[in-house]
């Protein structure tokens, strides 16, 4: 068969990327003046990083500061990216839609930024993306929303690290309703992220036969639950529950004390209790329930070197809460798209030889013409497959149960059940 210019395409660009992998492990052991001798420019890498410091975002905010930190304190120790250091410019945008749009244009018009990164909530992503757009900033989010992949955002806004919402849920539907039950009510926040859930896991259910009874939107900044608890119907087979904010530990505690021993089979996103630890007074009713992990926090019987590598990079234990303070848990179902989407950037940057403002472009198509990220340090999470026609990477997601305050891993989606027809080719909209 013929070799095509795709074909060429991605085999000299892997063969860059091993050779440059190579030369990295090499330049780890340099001194750190002189790692960065050869870069065309002694100016460093600079990466906007968009963080809920405040807001109901605080908590994910501070886990994915963390684990940018750790992964660039990796790149720089490795030579960099191009030969030169990568700096982080970091600014809080309150978990705020509006701020989000501010801080985004700071990045481009003051701090000079060569990408943002960073977003999370799904309605801050949706109010910052088109300001992205239009400063032509390459914006990297790790988020969950399918607001990329729909098409609603730009050619300039990518989520290469981190799984959406719709081939997270079309991936546990069959698990739920083969093994759980067949009448399902959601509660889920009210706002994009949740109306995700609602809208996706409701189509997937149905396709498995099943049906959704009821969906209970709850609004995200609220801080006590028991209202809502007396709408589910008395016939729900299986309570499938997503919340996030600080009160998360409030909602699922309340939960308890209104099912008594009586629950039904409850199936939750770990978004419920991300951020609280597993054996927290009052979540002993939780033993025998179900969770979705994009990354399991409990470290598993089959653990990866990459896992542990990863762990031990960020400073989280075997329970996933910070090695210096056991009171402190990681998020670390979400946090883990920080690190992947920074290597991502790293080989995207240098595959395009990346050397300033003036080649954005050519680095968005350099992470559009990405396809399988192999399971490894840069990719701890699991294997990958990004889909450059809708920005949106696509990857293993995990379902545990809670076993005495333990989350154990039980099922693993494959990649391909987590697929779904294209909605959009943002490679045909103008760069």
């Amino acid at each position: 068969m013929t070799e095509n210019s795709s074909t060429r395409t991605t085999t000299s660009r892997r063969g860059a990327i091993r050779t440059l992998a190579g030369a990295a492990a090499g330049a780890a052991t340099m001194p750190l003046w002189a790692r960065y001798t050869h870069a065309q420019s002694a100016e460093p890498i600079r990466i906007g990083f968009q963080v809920h410091r405040t807001g109901i975002g605080a908590a994910y905010g501070r886990w994915y500061d963390r684990t940018t930190q750790a992964a660039v304190k990796l790149i720089n120790e490795g030579g960099g990216i191009n030969g030169r250091p990568v700096e982080i410019v970091a600014e809080d945008d309150g978990t705020d839609p509006k701020r989000g749009a501010e801080v985004v244009e700071k990045f481009a018009n003051q701090h000079g930024c060569d990408i943002g990164f960073g977003t999370l909530f799904s309605h801050v992503v949706i109010g910052s993306a088109p300001r992205a757009g239009e400063l032509k900033l390459p914006y990297f989010v790790v988020s969950e929303g399918h607001h990329v992949a729909s098409g609603m955002l730009n050619r300039y806004t990518l989520q290469p690290g981190i799984t959406d919402v719709k081939s997270q849920v079309q991936a546990m539907a069959p698990y739920v309703t083969q093994n759980l039950g067949k009448k399902v009510t959601m509660v889920f926040p009210d706002f994009a992220f949740g109306h995700d859930h609602r809208d996706f896991f409701t189509e997937a259910v149905k396709r498995e036969g099943g049906e959704v009874l009821a969906h209970i939107a709850i609004p995200p900044a609220e801080t006590s639950f028991t209202k809502y608890f007396p709408k589910i119907p008395r016939e729900t087979e299986v309570l499938y529950h997503v919340m996030v904010g600080p009160a998360v530990l409030t909602f699922v505690k309340e939960l308890g004390e209104f099912f008594g021993p009586q629950r039904p089979e409850m199936f939750g996103f770990i978004d419920s209790l991300e951020a609280v630890a597993m054996d927290s007074p009052g979540l002993e009713y939780l033993d025998g329930t179900y969770f979705w992990e994009g990354m399991p926090r409990h470290v598993q019987a089959d653990q990866s070197d990459h896992d542990k590598f990863y762990r031990d990079a960020v400073g989280v234990d075997d329970r996933g809460a910070s090695v210096s303070d056991p009171t402190d848990i990681s998020t670390y179902a979400h946090m883990f798209g920080c690190w992947e989407t920074l290597h991502v950037v790293k080989e995207a940057m240098e595959t395009a030889g990346y050397a300033g403002p003036g080649d954005r472009a050519a680095l968005v198509e350099a992470v559009e013409a990405m396809t399988d990220m192999p399971h490894s340090r840069a990719h701890p999470q699991g294997a990958k497959v990004f889909n450059g026609k809708t920005h949106q990477v696509f990857g293993h997601q995990y379902i545990s149960r809670v076993e005495d305050g333990r989350l154990v891993k039980v099922h693993t989606t494959s990649i391909e059940d987590t697929y779904y027809p294209d909605e959009v080719d943002y490679t045909t909209r103008a760069l």
